[in-house]
């Protein structure tokens, strides 16, 4: 078991892919807190599978765009779990607009849930893996953050904006024994993606330009998480690790 007695934060980690990595950390033994904004049947859910499991788990409701509700996030990791070793910052959400068009409550409020929520919950974790001298952080971008979308310059400059984060935070914990990393994964199968898997024609249009011709499941991302979370990864820090079937190149 890769993660045995870790204690592991993911947020957003109720659906999709947040729910693929906190079950396929409980799977190599570590317990989980299940952040959630909205959907407790689901966080629930996935705490009564890591329980299965034989590992903690505990769901816990947090705003991470907010810096006290983030920073009390991760004290309840630390208080019902016994600590954090581990931070995904996977929660997300999608607000699209042409630039032209776009409201800006609709800029804040992406930059707000993935840059700005990638600040909080590093500073809050941060300070407590320094303590311990030892931390796994993972944040989670998007194909769009690295080329670009139509449509999406909100979420772009988001996830565009938190790989200089990484690069940046990975320089300066690096001394504490803690890795900081960017997993990016492709077009995967969740409810954010519900309508390119829909809709004929842009399935067939953004198919086409992976290279192994189809969408992710969520489970095939988890095993990235797993590996930088783990000790075999403990030489690597301030990289982004493409998990997209060859979206990337």
């Amino acid at each position: 078991m890769q993660l045995k007695g870790k204690k592991a934060l993911v947020t957003g980690g109720s659906r999709g892919i947040g729910r693929s990595i906190a079950i396929a950390y409980a799977k190599e033994g570590a317990d989980v807190l299940v952040n959630y904004n909205s959907n407790d049947t689901a966080a629930r859910q996935v705490v009564a599978e890591i329980e299965k499991l034989g590992q903690k788990g505990v769901a816990v409701q947090a705003d991470v765009a907010s810096f006290k509700s983030a920073k009390q996030m991760v004290q309840a990791c630390i208080d019902k779990l016994g600590g954090v070793d581990i931070l995904v910052n996977n929660a997300g959400v999608s607000k699209p607009s042409m630039l032209l068009k776009m409201k800006e409550k609709d800029w804040d409020a992406i930059i707000d849930i993935h840059l700005k929520a990638a600040f909080n919950t590093c500073q809050a974790a941060g300070l407590q893996m320094k303590e311990q001298k030892y931390g796994k952080i993972i944040n989670v971008i998007s194909t769009a953050g690295i080329f670009g979308t139509i449509g999406q310059i909100n979420y772009a400059s988001a996830k565009a904006g938190i790989i200089g984060f990484t690069k940046s935070a990975s320089r300066e914990l690096g001394r504490y024994n803690i890795n900081v990393n960017v997993i990016c994964p492709g077009i995967t199968k969740t409810e954010m993606t519900n309508k390119l898997q829909t809709d004929e024609k842009l399935k067939k249009i953004y198919e086409a330009r992976i290279q192994l011709g189809r969408f992710a499941a969520p489970e095939e991302i988890a095993p990235a998480f797993v590996f930088l979370a783990s000790d075999n990864a403990s030489y690597i820090t301030g990289q982004v690790l493409g998990v997209d079937g060859g979206y990337i190149g």
